[in-house]
């Protein structure tokens, strides 16, 4: 435990300390709520969505942990590039401690992120309506962190070339953020796409996060945690077989 505890640590400590990383991935999901939550609320309205905003906030709250929690998986790369991770993994301790204390410290990272942007999306008009569901809502942030950092430590662990890593994650992540039902509702898109959101794993975090805060849950409040849940913890053992394979 003691070393699961060092590695979150550590975690944190390059996130505070890249104040540029904190600016820099506030950026995308500014510009998206803003430019399409103030562009498109209009047009929204008038299709008796309500506010757009108020749609919308959930979605971009999820955007922002998706991106931190995935690109968090090119640490391992700077590590073993460097000689950082030779140094962790010939420690006295087992890879799955070692593996878990890094994917924590990345999910705990991107939480914080996705709080920082709950905070903007508060600062531009967002009011969420059920403060007893909060907790709720900050569960699904992290269950969504904790999956898709775990995803992240899997193309970490296999991939070995740098400049693959965010070509491929953002040929993943694009698709995973606009096929997750974050910018527009579920309910009359046409069935190829009703069944790539329902296979979606993000899906459910955007379901849980807007059920809890805003509208009511799309899919149901025991799918979206038991789909997100059971997720999350496939892909934290097949995170670990991966971890435990790396040459060095």
């Amino acid at each position: 435990m003691g070393v699961i505890y060092i590695l979150v640590l550590r975690q944190l400590k390059r996130y505070v300390r890249a104040r540029s990383r904190i600016i820099g991935s506030l950026g995308q999901p500014l510009i998206f709520l803003i430019a399409m939550g103030f562009g498109f609320g209009p047009t929204f309205r008038k299709a008796g969505g309500g506010s757009y905003i108020q749609f919308l906030a959930p979605g971009i709250v999820s955007m922002g942990i998706l991106f931190t929690a995935v690109f968090s998986g090119i640490e391992i790369l700077w590590d073993r590039q460097f000689g950082f991770l030779k140094e962790t993994l010939v420690a006295p301790v087992s890879r799955l401690q070692i593996m878990l204390g890094r994917t924590l410290g990345g999910a705990l990272v991107a939480l914080i992120q996705g709080v920082v942007v709950f905070g903007v999306c508060l600062a531009v008009g967002f009011r969420f309506e059920n403060w007893e569901l909060l907790p709720v809502a900050l569960l699904f942030m992290a269950l969504i962190s904790i999956t898709f950092t775990a995803i992240g430590t899997i193309f970490g662990s296999v991939l070995e070339d740098m400049q693959a890593f965010p070509l491929i994650m953002n040929f993943l992540v694009m698709p995973l953020f606009f096929f997750s039902g974050a910018l527009f509702p579920v309910q009359n898109v046409p069935k190829a796409l009703k069944i790539a959101i329902h296979l979606n794993p993000l899906s459910y975090g955007v379901d849980g996060i807007r059920g809890a805060l805003t509208h009511g849950f799309q899919f149901g409040l025991g799918t979206d945690f038991a789909a997100l849940g059971v997720l999350a913890v496939i892909l934290v053992w097949v995170g670990s077989y991966f971890f435990s394979r790396i040459q060095l």
